[in-house]
This record gives structure tokens, C-alpha cells and sequence, in this order.
């Protein structure tokens, strides 16, 4: 497809999200982290200011390429339709609020974790935290102990990524184009769009309560993507002659 022929917002955010790859990259190599700054942290953090709700999805980890990549995959493939359905003030509308919506169910799961977890550690221990942990996050450390460290990256780490949006472009697909066939990569089989997202997001529920230390991925970010989408589809659907 010519790239002049791609709906306009989608095109943008194809550009913008490129832009801020790049320079997250350039800016490291001078010393400064533009995650640190635009991505979202937990509010109780010191790396945290307000924008970052609206910054983080733009951002995408400068040592994954398959992060940005996968995910502008999506919305190239994806949202470029649910565009030229909806229109795109529309689109951009329902594009923002699943984003912002991810990012806000991202910070109250967070903050229902660490306070399950403060009381699994000394409280001199918290309090070392407080004092010097985002210092620990930025010079690209963490503690040794396990608790302190799964706390510390939870207060002081950053969420970056346009997936809870994508998540939410994807239910949405799901929901006007259900009985669409998409192709998997892997096994590469049809399936209909509708168990495509239902799968998705029931693999996305359980590893988000699996909690797997390891795992750096922000699964509720993601389903609450799909949740906000999902509320806004019913809103809009409620006034059907202009819900399409």
C-alpha cells in the first residue's frame, strides 16, 4: 500500500511513535533517558509528572525493536480500518482514552501490589527504598533481595509502549469485524477476529495474575485497554447512527 494512502491518523502516529524511537536512542547515547522522563511511573514516585500519562504510550523500550515494531504493526494493520469506519476524530478519540485508560489501570494494580508487598519487608528496608531507590532504577540497577528489588521496580520503574491502545484497537476490530479471518504467525492457521481477541485477552488475564517476577510486561495495562475500548464501544453503540 502507497504510504500517501494510509488514513491520516494512523499514519501520524506511525511517524510520531518512529520519531521518538529514534530519539530515545540518539539522546541515550548523549546520556539522557527519554523513558525515564516520558514513561510512566507510579505516582508515588519520584520520576512521576502528570504527562506521563498521555508520554508513555509514545514510547517503546530502546532495546527492543519487536516492541515498537509489533506494535505499529497493529495499528498499521488494524486501526488504518477502524479509521476509515469511524473517521478519525473518532479514531484518535478512541485511540487516546484506551491508551490513557491502560495507563491509569496500570498505576491502581501497581499500587494494590506494593501495598501487598510493604508489609513483606523490614521497614527500614521500605525506607531505604523510598530514599535511594528511583537513584538504584536510573543507573540501571536493583537490589539484590527479591522483595526489594520486585517493590523497587514497581515504585520506581517506568512503563512505556502504545500497547494498552493497541489492545484497545484490537478489541475493537474484534467487535465490528468479528467473523473476520486473521492469520496466525505461529501456528500459521485462520482464526475468526472475535476468539482472536477473547483469546487474547483471557492469555493476557492469567499472566497478569500469574505475576511472574521475571516478566517485565504490563499485562493489566493491556487488558485495561480492551476495558476502556469496551466501554466506549457501548457508549458510542448505544447512538447506532453513529456508532459507524
Amino acid at each position: 500500500m502507497n504510504f500517501k494512502n494510509i488514513p491520516p491518523v494512523v499514519k501520524n502516529l506511525l511517524i510520531i511513535n518512529g520519531l521518538f524511537y529514534l530519539a530515545t536512542i540518539m539522546l541515550k547515547n548523549q546520556g539522557i533517558d527519554l523513558n525515564e522522563l516520558l514513561g510512566l511511573h507510579y505516582w508515588k514516585s519520584e520520576g512521576f509528572y502528570p504527562h506521563q500519562i498521555v508520554t508513555y504510550m509514545f514510547m517503546h523500550s530502546s532495546v527492543d525493536f519487536t516492541h515498537v515494531l509489533f506494535n505499529m504493526f497493529a495499528v498499521f494493520m488494524f486501526g488504518r480500518t477502524l479509521e476509515q469506519v469511524w473517521g478519525s476524530k473518532r479514531f484518535l478519540i478512541y485511540y487516546m482514552i484506551t491508551g490513557v485508560g491502560a495507563g491509569i489501570i496500570q498505576l491502581l494494580v501497581t499500587h494494590f501490589r506494593l501495598e501487598m508487598l510493604y508489609s513483606a519487608i523490614p521497614a527500614e528496608a521500605l525506607e531505604l527504598i523510598i530514599k535511594e531507590g528511583y537513584d538504584v532504577i536510573a543507573n540501571g540497577q536493583n537490589y539484590s533481595d527479591a522483595t526489594m528489588g520486585s517493590i523497587n521496580g514497581m515504585l520506581n520503574g517506568a512503563t512505556v509502549g502504545a500497547s494498552g491502545a493497541v489492545f484497545g484497537i484490537l478489541l475493537a476490530f474484534g467487535v465490528l469485524f468479528p467473523n473476520t479471518e486473521l492469520m496466525l504467525m505461529f501456528p500459521p492457521i485462520p482464526i475468526k477476529a472475535k476468539w482472536f481477541v477473547l483469546g487474547y485477552g483471557a492469555i493476557e488475564l492469567y499472566m497478569g495474575f500469574a505475576n511472574n517476577p521475571n516478566d517485565n510486561v504490563a499485562h493489566f495495562a493491556h487488558l485495561g485497554g480492551m476495558l476502556f475500548g469496551f466501554i466506549l464501544l457501548q457508549k458510542w453503540k448505544k447512538d447506532r447512527g453513529n456508532f459507524y
